[in-house]
């Protein structure tokens, strides 16, 4: 039930309606929670997909270099995992573990969740979020963090009702000129 913690606001939205996020999807009519595991090289076109339809914007580039640096590098805090019921990837989440800075311990960031729009409100969020954060632990961090678009409701929803809440860090931003 989450959107991608990237999102560019100036793109056109899909729309869609509470029918049609709670219309039941093969996870959900089954019942059954979703595998999650690392990411593969042929998982790609669903992610990008995925992205897409939340998105509005088709990003080939980007993940194609996301998956690049992140599908196998778990030795080194960084994380791209994928939800699937039985084998179609319905939902991903993308994070590492950032070290010291703005002066922060180090800890475990997401970058990325992000669930089918058909497959949500069975939990798949939630698991890709309990999966990740597991990978953190065991790389020794306690502290999880994201950052998102303030009127990214759903996405803020999901992350609070998850128990996350506001952090010791103000974002700043100045627009540059080109």
């Amino acid at each position: 039930m989450s959107t991608s913690t990237k999102q560019n606001t100036g793109a056109p939205r899909l729309a869609k309606t509470r029918a049609t996020e709670a219309s039941a999807s093969p996870a959900q009519s089954q019942n059954s929670a979703p595998g999650i595991r690392p990411v593969r090289r042929d998982d790609l076109n669903a992610v990008i997909e995925i992205d897409a339809m939340v998105t509005g914007i088709e990003k080939l580039d980007y993940w194609n270099s996301l998956y690049q640096r992140y599908a196998d590098a778990v030795e080194t805090g960084q994380h791209f995992l994928v939800a699937t019921h039985g084998d179609e990837v319905i939902g991903f989440v993308i994070g590492e573990v950032r070290d010291w800075e703005f002066g922060s311990a180090p800890c475990g960031w997401v970058f990325a969740i992000n669930v089918r729009p058909d497959a949500r409100l069975g939990g798949t969020a939630t698991d890709l979020l309990n999966a990740i954060c597991e990978g953190f632990r065991k790389a020794g961090v306690s502290k999880v963090r994201t950052l998102l678009s303030r009127d990214n409701t759903l996405i803020l929803s999901f992350f609070r009702s998850q128990g996350m809440m506001i952090g010791p860090f103000i974002p700043l931003e100045m627009d540059l000129e080109l």
